[in-house]
């Protein structure tokens, strides 16, 4: 059975009205932090670390770490949700904001979609509409300290407002593209949208859905 098939079995949580604004539909509050990811924790030389920029951009580009680090920085404070049903309030995120990314790289007019792309040959889409919001980030840090390796370190992708599958870990790669393609969880029954707020779980199927398939995880 694979992923989705779970969690279309899970059994949906009851939401607490004083949660409901706040709270996608079947999800669970949760003060832990669970640790889900496909593949082996990748161990880096920082000296050899880069992530590429390609596509539709003006011109290609690799940075290293410290180019990234030298961009403005800024902390994010956010709600995090993701699509095994566990949500975490008040999140704090350091990093730079996609946007202020965009600028200095610069995308051409064609560019509407993102293909992140993850270590362990991982990928996600993102439309480019949405990885434009100020709370969107390129984050390195979480709670003041640096991500732990499990978490994403050195670099991961964070967008609060979508399931956290699209929070690529061990971000390696972005690649501007032209139409809307799926990547690793979206060709395997997930949505290629992701909003929790409308239960954007699935592909082409509007279900509630469960699983405590995250409490079964480790956590930090």
């Amino acid at each position: 059975m694979n992923k989705a098939d779970r969690i279309k079995k899970m059994k949906i949580p009851a939401i607490e009205p004083a949660l409901a604004k706040r709270l996608p539909p079947g999800q669970i509050l949760t003060e832990r932090f669970p640790i889900l990811h496909e593949g082996d924790v990748p161990v880096y030389d920082m000296k050899t670390w880069t992530l590429r920029v390609f596509g539709e951009v003006d011109k290609e580009v690799t940075l290293t770490y410290e180019q990234i680090m030298d961009m403005p920085q800024v902390t994010v404070t956010r709600d995090i949700h993701c699509v095994t049903r566990w949500s975490r309030f008040d999140n704090a995120f350091t990093g730079v904001r996609f946007s202020d990314f965009l600028q200095a790289i610069g995308v051409t007019p064609q560019a509407s979609y993102v293909m992140l792309h993850g270590d362990n040959d991982y990928t996600a889409n993102v439309a480019l509409a949405d990885l434009e919001r100020d709370d969107v980030l390129l984050a390195h840090s979480f709670d003041g300290e640096p991500l732990t390796d499990k978490h994403g370190w050195p670099l991961r992708l964070v967008v609060p407002h979508l399931y956290f599958w699209k929070s690529v870990k061990w971000l390696r790669g972005i690649e501007f593209i032209t139409e809307n393609k799926p990547g690793f969880w979206e060709q395997n029954g997930f949505h290629l949208i992701a909003d929790p707020f409308r239960e954007e779980r699935f592909s082409g199927e509007a279900l509630p859905i469960p699983e405590d398939e995250w409490e079964k995880k480790e956590f930090d």
